[in-house]
């Protein structure tokens, strides 16, 4: 499959679950309403969380991940390929130039951040640098430059309020259920308490699904257009494969794992099917599969 029909199957599949997401979402907020006799209350709490998580994660996600992460500016003379590299691609995206960090890690892998172009942070471990040659970093760069362009860091802000306010509220929901009017309650009807209960639990499950799933298609339409910027698709494969072979990071948080190329807490070990679903980004032997047939 060449790169254009990877890319433009990702962006259709990655629209068709924003979709589905929505309508979750909508679902979720009437349901609640329609049990508790207070729709308008329950939108109201949903949409005051959403806009101020939004609005924090939007002007402040990068400082704090930053910071957590302990990232300092990268030296140019120090980190002399990496600045060069993203200079150049910079000029062939037509993007302007991220400011550049690193970490002091080992493990190699590199993430971008921010919340559009003009305010771009592209970060990589000192591992990486050292471990990789220039055609795998310009691969990595490549990669995390298109995630800038593509607006996948404000997509993933996004859906991560969403999954958190439908998490919120469900827990909201739940304790009002218990504390809330017994007369009420007793009147509702067996089957819509029963749908009721079962919805706080799988509707945020299938959220979380959704969000992982969406974070994997945006890790593919990355990779598919990294090789459209360098022509090169074996240098960020060749890049893959190294960061593969080394074991997980011991500086990383979990809740940070979906920003990086590759998850920083995975094993070596295939996952199953199932433990699939839950991770954050594709199985990193497809990911290779998929570049070497372009």
């Amino acid at each position: 499959m060449s790169p254009y029909a990877q890319i433009s199957n990702n962006v259709k599949k990655t629209w068709l679950i924003m979709i589905i997401f929505v309508i979750i979402f909508s679902g979720f907020f009437y349901l609640i309403g329609q049990v508790l006799n207070s729709p308008w209350l329950y939108l109201l709490i949903g949409l005051t969380i959403s806009i101020l998580s939004a609005v924090g994660s939007y002007f402040f996600s990068d400082k704090i991940v930053l910071t957590l992460m302990r990232a300092r500016l990268a030296d140019k003379k120090e980190f002399f390929d990496f600045y060069t590299t993203t200079e150049n691609l910079c000029l062939a995206a037509g993007l302007p130039m991220p400011k550049l960090y690193v970490i002091d890690d080992p493990a190699p892998n590199a993430f971008a951040t921010g919340r559009d172009p003009k305010h771009a942070v592209v970060c990589a471990t000192t591992g990486l640098l050292r471990m990789l040659d220039r055609s795998d970093i310009e691969g990595v760069v490549a990669h995390e430059l298109s995630h800038i362009k593509n607006y996948d860091i404000l997509l993933a802000t996004i859906i991560s309020v969403i999954v958190g306010t439908i998490s919120i509220v469900a827990d909201i929901a739940l304790k009002s259920f218990f504390w809330g009017n017994r007369s009420n309650q007793e009147r509702r009807s067996p089957l819509l308490m029963v749908i009721f209960f079962l919805s706080l639990v799988l509707i945020p499950l299938a959220a979380t699904l959704i969000q992982l799933a969406i974070s994997r298609k945006r890790e593919f339409l990355a990779d598919a257009s990294a090789v459209l910027l360098t022509r090169n698709p074996e240098g960020l494969a060749d890049a893959l494969e190294k960061i593969s072979r080394y074991q997980s990071s011991r500086f990383i948080p979990s809740s940070f794992a979906h920003l990086f190329i590759v998850n920083p807490l995975n094993s070596k070990k295939a996952l199953s099917w199932l433990a699939n679903l839950f991770s954050t980004h594709p199985p990193i032997e497809e990911r290779i599969k998929i570049l070497r047939g372009m």
